[in-house]
């Protein structure tokens, strides 16, 4: 006759939870990257004074992704320890647990968006009217000086090659340069913020993109991304 077993206390169960919370932080990268952005998030809206109702939008969303991650890592434990080989059910419990944190992720975006849109647009409007119109061509020669610049550092530290590696990443200068300069270009125009925002996140998924894929260090791709936007704000401001 087995032993009964012995009731788990009120301590333990918050002690296992957050034994779980600890896991996923460390075995899961995309939780980590939830986590970095909840704090920005969470840090952005005491800075820019939201009020409550909105800072209650925000947390939802911030718990839902966060959870959404947990379940899926849970989800895809429980299917690897269940299956040895490929099988289709299991690939798509996978996939459909991945799906919800998708969609938990979107929802969150689309709440910070409508957040900090308007919080954010009026004074980076006030910032940029100060600096004159400045003409289309401008941004090809941004680009030009980008390219030239990160083929000068490539030359100067020696590591790499002008289409593959090495400080800094090309990728992610372009990209970076063509977020300064859409910001720039679209002076003006209404939809300015909604355009800047959708380059910005263009720009920092190719960065990912080449971390993810080997290619470069994350100080390569930071590098990359801010001599981008340096250049092109200097050439901007200098030419306009």
């Amino acid at each position: 006759m087995t032993a009964p077993r012995r009731r788990i206390t009120l301590f333990e169960s918050f002690n296992f939870a957050i034994e779980g919370i600890l896991h996923t932080l460390r075995t899961q990268r995309n939780m980590r990257i939830h986590l970095v952005l909840a704090v920005g998030v969470l840090v952005a809206a005491v800075a820019l004074n939201v009020d409550r109702f909105e800072l209650i939008a925000l947390i939802l969303a911030i718990g839902f992704v966060l959870l959404a991650e947990m379940v899926n890592t849970a989800i895809e434990s429980a299917v690897d320890l269940a299956t040895t080989s490929f099988d289709p059910m299991a690939k798509l419990a996978k996939d459909i647990a991945a799906g919800a944190v998708l969609i938990s992720s979107v929802v969150a975006a689309a709440v910070g968006y409508l957040v900090f849109s308007g919080k954010i647009a009026k004074p980076s409007s006030r910032y940029l009217e100060k600096i004159r119109d400045a003409p289309l061509e401008l941004t090809l020669v941004a680009l030009g000086v980008t390219v030239l610049v990160v083929l000068g550092l490539k030359a100067w530290t020696g590591r790499g090659t002008p289409l593959r590696g090495g400080l800094p990443s090309g990728h992610a200068a372009i990209a970076f340069a063509g977020w300064m300069a859409a910001t720039y270009v679209l002076h003006g125009s209404e939809h300015r913020f909604l355009v800047s925002t959708v380059t910005l996140v263009m720009a920092l998924l190719v960065a990912q993109t080449r971390v993810e894929a080997g290619v470069h260090s994350v100080v390569e791709v930071a590098a990359g991304g801010l001599v981008g936007a340096l250049v092109t704000l200097l050439v901007f401001q200098a030419l306009s």
